[in-house]
């Protein structure tokens, strides 16, 4: 049961893996370097979405919270080793093998947020993180092989402002090592 809370105003959440400053400083280097026309994801912003929650209410936070408090996922090896665009206008980083630590994450966090009453987008999980939004078409022929020792995963609220978006983590949660 979602415990209510003195507010109820709606709060645009996302479960995600957020990337490492010395990570995100790297791959903010690399974009860079590439010149390509777009609007950059600051260093700040840079994330995978393991799911986009969109506007919920502020009384499922402590379900949320709870949520991924329960989750027993194991941390993993991800390499950032394709560069594309997603959608027309949107350049992103994927993995050319998705590690299988990652989808059961992903899964279980799906069938949580089930349990909750939220349902998410149907289309399959493509995990990718976002460098530039409205990016000019990108010769995808550049071949950055980033690795990300993956240790934890959190629950992100995304908040607008005159500066631009920011993605403030709420909660963050520990994988374990691999048995």
């Amino acid at each position: 049961m979602i415990e209510a809370t003195e507010s109820d105003s709606p709060l645009r959440l996302f479960f995600a893996l957020g990337c490492p400053a010395d990570l995100a400083g790297r791959l903010c280097h690399w974009r860079d370097s590439l010149g390509i026309e777009g609007r950059p994801v600051p260093a700040a912003n840079l994330h995978l979405t393991l799911a986009f929650l969109g506007a919920q209410p502020a009384r499922r936070l402590t379900a949320l919270t709870q949520l991924g408090e329960r989750l027993d996922a194991q941390g993993f090896a991800l390499q950032l080793d394709r560069f594309g665009m997603l959608g027309e206008d949107v350049a992103c980083l994927f993995a050319e093998q998705i590690p299988e630590a990652l989808l059961r994450l992903h899964r279980q966090l799906r069938e949580g947020l089930e349990e909750l009453g939220i349902t998410l987008d149907p289309r399959p999980f493509r995990p990718h993180l976002t460098l530039l939004r409205q990016a000019a078409p990108i010769d995808d022929s550049h071949a950055p092989a980033f690795a990300w020792d993956v240790r934890q995963f959190g629950l992100y609220l995304s908040q607008n402002s005159a500066e631009g978006v920011r993605y403030q983590p709420l909660a963050n949660w520990a994988l374990t090592r691999a048995r």
